[in-house]
């Protein structure tokens, strides 16, 4: 056997022996550090070579994908390196990012198996007075959520915000955004909707406004927001209030939420504009 090429990619190696394939020319590959390409017969080396010439100047040339589906198949022994998740999770998100993901994970599990009704009765704004004293109320709301999309979309947003300003800044900062925003936002929308809510979001709106305002005030900080993704967070608050989706939303929370990290965010830039 003769080897012809190597290639970083195994998915390059594997459409070049594809194409060749349907040339009527078997080449095997052999993982190592890289994929190893192989030609069983000598006698067709001149002609494999020339052939991948042509394949390098255009790997991404249709034919070779189309060789790909007409002549590829799934036990070809190539191992792809796997999406590093667990890695991912905990470079960008810190132990108070993570803790309250896993908080919200495991109340949605008990919500599923118990009914939403009961985990409410024991986390759920204070609704009548004699549990006003029951402290943990006025920040479990934030745990609470009432369909798979809607802790999807509040957590994808907490890792993402919540995980840089805790890298950056330090848990002590989160730890701060995350008890000012949901008290605060739990209170307006008690005063506004009653006591019947839940989501992380009026938290996740004042990580919004934080780090988008930090992100403007002070570029040099690391923690920011694209002021596209802060016009999608201004949408839709427009779109709850005017209820243009049909879904209850939390409104005054997101409203409250915006405004607390706005305004933290404007104080704990003061310095940095100074500065400059």
């Amino acid at each position: 056997m003769l080897m012809i090429t190597s290639f970083a990619n195994p998915r390059v190696a594997q459409a070049f022996v594809d194409y060749m394939a349907t040339q009527g020319v078997i080449l095997t590959v052999q993982q190592h550090e890289q994929s190893d390409v192989w030609l069983a017969d000598d006698a067709q080396e001149a002609r494999v070579r020339d052939e991948l010439a042509r394949f390098l100047k255009n790997p991404a040339d249709p034919r070779y994908l189309a060789a790909s589906w007409q002549s590829g198949h799934t036990n070809n022994g190539l191992r792809y390196p796997r999406f590093p998740f667990i890695a991912t999770l905990r470079e960008r998100a810190g132990p108070v990012t993570r803790l309250v993901m896993a908080a919200c994970v495991l109340v949605f599990i008990l919500m599923v198996l118990l009914g939403a009704e009961n985990v409410m009765v024991w986390l759920a704004w204070p609704f009548i007075p004699s549990l006003k004293f029951e402290v943990w109320r006025y920040f479990t709301h934030a745990l609470m959520h009432f369909s798979l999309m809607h802790i999807l979309f509040n957590l994808l947003w907490w890792w993402y915000l919540g995980g840089v300003v805790e890298k950056r800044l330090g848990s002590g900062k989160l730890i701060v955004i995350t008890v000012i925003s949901a008290l605060l936002s739990g209170y307006v929308q008690h005063r506004i909707g009653g006591p019947w809510f839940g989501g992380l979001s009026g938290v996740v709106y004042a990580l919004m406004g934080y780090a988008w305002l930090r992100g403007e005030r002070d570029p040099h900080g690391g923690v920011f927001l694209q002021r596209g993704l802060m016009l999608f967070a201004l949408i839709w608050i427009v779109a709850g209030w005017f209820d243009w989706f049909g879904m209850a939303m939390a409104n005054g929370a997101h409203v409250a939420g915006l405004a607390v990290g706005l305004a933290m965010a404007f104080v704990d830039t003061l310095s940095a504009r100074k500065r400059t």
